[in-house]
């Protein structure tokens, strides 16, 4: 599935006696465009200056709380293991994606790996999808690459998304030389055909984040986009913890 978009496109015969410029494979080192959502409402482009430091693809669960059956689902944070994906962006190198597996990236992820999380399956013997969630002690597995059906390489482990204890959204990256505190500057809800995951719960929106004072490193913009799955079940049931599978991709600006 996953496959490198280079081909051949013309022979070298056919550039001289037509006057046609070479053809080989995609362009290298395309300038890598922020996704946007057609025809609707879209997140703001970074900052005049701004320079892509990395494209990750986060992988986890977003958890919320509900009070009591028949109230509103309150989020509560989210837990994913980042993967450097930044080389696949189409068009980069060979391993590059054709773009419709670049943007198929998330889903097929989501559908084809369980969850890289050290789940909690404890409470009154549940499992997902309507377990609480990771382990409260340990929910990251030891550093390791990710391995997909059908990727020729895995994809390098880059860092961990969490939440302080005060709520606030957080990203480590690079073995801890990166550690940003974020708030929310915009948010669009995700495309009407988004994937919404094995779970069923529909696409979480796509964000668009700012590092806070007390963040270390150069990244200063972090987006959410194309994402798949991530909703909560809702509360019709029962009340307590939830939570739900959620693939996305970060891209991180300084």
């Amino acid at each position: 599935m996953f496959k490198s978009t280079c081909v051949l496109l013309l022979s070298a015969a056919l550039v001289l006696v037509l006057g046609l410029p070479s053809a080989s494979c995609a362009p290298k080192h395309k300038v890598p465009a922020l996704p946007h959502i057609h025809g609707a409402a879209n997140l703001p482009q970074p900052p005049a200056g701004s320079k892509l430091l990395h494209i990750a693809l986060g992988f986890g669960i977003q958890n919320y709380s509900c009070a009591s059956v028949g109230e509103p689902p309150a989020a509560t944070g989210a837990l994913a293991v980042l993967y450097d994906i930044t080389s696949l962006y189409p068009g980069q190198t060979r391993e590059s994606l054709s773009q419709s597996d670049w943007n198929d990236l998330p889903s097929h992820a989501l559908w084809s790996h369980e969850v890289p999380l050290n789940l909690d399956h404890s409470a009154a013997g549940r499992v997902e999808p309507t377990s609480p969630g990771a382990s409260p002690t340990r929910p990251f597995p030891a550093e390791a690459p990710l391995r997909l059906r059908g990727m020729r390489r895995p994809l390098p482990f880059l860092g961990h998304h969490l939440f302080t204890s005060a709520g606030v959204p957080n990203f480590v990256l690079d073995n801890g030389r990166v550690n940003v505190l974020c708030g929310k500057m915009a948010a669009v809800s995700a495309p009407s055909a988004a994937d919404r995951g094995p779970q069923g719960t529909g696409a979480v929106p796509w964000l668009q984040l700012h590092a806070k004072d007390g963040s270390v490193g150069r990244v200063k913009y972090v987006y959410r986009v194309l994402t798949a799955g991530g909703n909560s079940h809702g509360c019709s049931e029962a009340a307590g913890q939830d939570s739900t599978c959620y693939t996305t991709m970060y891209w991180f600006f300084g």
